[in-house]
């Protein structure tokens, strides 16, 4: 196996298509814990029933560890949506409705949510006032187990020629509150600068899972303040403004 055709690149990992397998191919510099982690999860959330890639093997080439699933054929629906803005409505509400059948699933063996925000917190910049805040925050929300995606985008759903859904890159995964995911969600649309899908993505799962907006919106900070430590200057100032918010009207 020599990863040769490169369809993607991220920080730290490059995205091959190897005929009908797909190779995640990470730098020297990734921890090889979090390389098995990733694997794992995926394979835990493969039991569930949803559809995900399988999960072939974790390996290393050339001494970088990879991780080989299957390889789904199609168009990930962040292109759709590009390509036919006429359907972005019919898009948003397959989105919202494939976010619920993930949360429809529990998952006991991952991670909690809890634990990697609480993590996450500790790891941020933010000063010791506000961590202590956030972690007394975070302690008093409802304690649930649901699967939770942890980077719930429309890039990391594909869209098979016939119409089925797959959904891909599980390594944020944990079990625990949707809400939280959700919140997750919206913020990941505000920080690409679309604020107009935002807010119709979190009227969209409010609705649909009978949630108020406003338990959605309380996660907020919490969630901003655990995706402000992967330190990235260039989110650091609209993270900063919903660590900041403490409640919503």
């Amino acid at each position: 196996m020599k990863p040769e055709n490169c369809i993607s690149e991220r920080i730290n990992k490059k995205i091959y298509r190897d005929g009908d397998r797909c190779i995640k191919l990470f730098d020297e510099v990734f921890s090889k814990a979090d390389v098995l982690n990733e694997a794992l999860n995926h394979a835990r959330v493969e039991e569930t029933g949803l559809n995900v890639p399988e999960l072939f093997e974790v390996t290393r080439i050339d001494g970088k560890w990879a991780i080989v699933s299957q390889f789904i054929e199609g168009e990930s629906l962040s292109e759709l949506i590009a390509s036919n803005p006429k359907k972005y409505d019919e898009y948003m509400e397959m989105f919202v409705d494939l976010q619920l059948k993930i949360q429809s699933k529990s998952c006991p063996l991952l991670s909690r949510l809890t634990d990697k925000m609480n993590r996450k917190i500790d790891l941020s910049d933010l000063d010791d006032t506000t961590k202590y805040d956030l972690h007394t925050r975070l302690d008093g929300m409802k304690k649930h187990v649901k699967l939770c995606h942890g980077d719930y985008t429309p890039s990391n759903i594909i869209i098979t020629p016939d119409g089925t859904p797959y959904i891909i890159d599980w390594a944020h995964a944990t079990q625990g509150n949707a809400s939280a995911d959700a919140a997750r969600t919206y913020l990941t649309f505000c920080l690409e600068g679309n604020i107009a899908g935002a807010e119709k993505y979190l009227e969209l799962f409010c609705t649909k899972s009978q949630t108020e907006k406003k338990y959605v919106q309380s996660w907020m900070p919490v969630v901003a303040a655990s995706q402000s430590a992967k330190k990235k200057d260039k989110e650091k100032e609209i993270l900063l403004s919903w660590v900041n918010v403490v409640d919503y009207e």
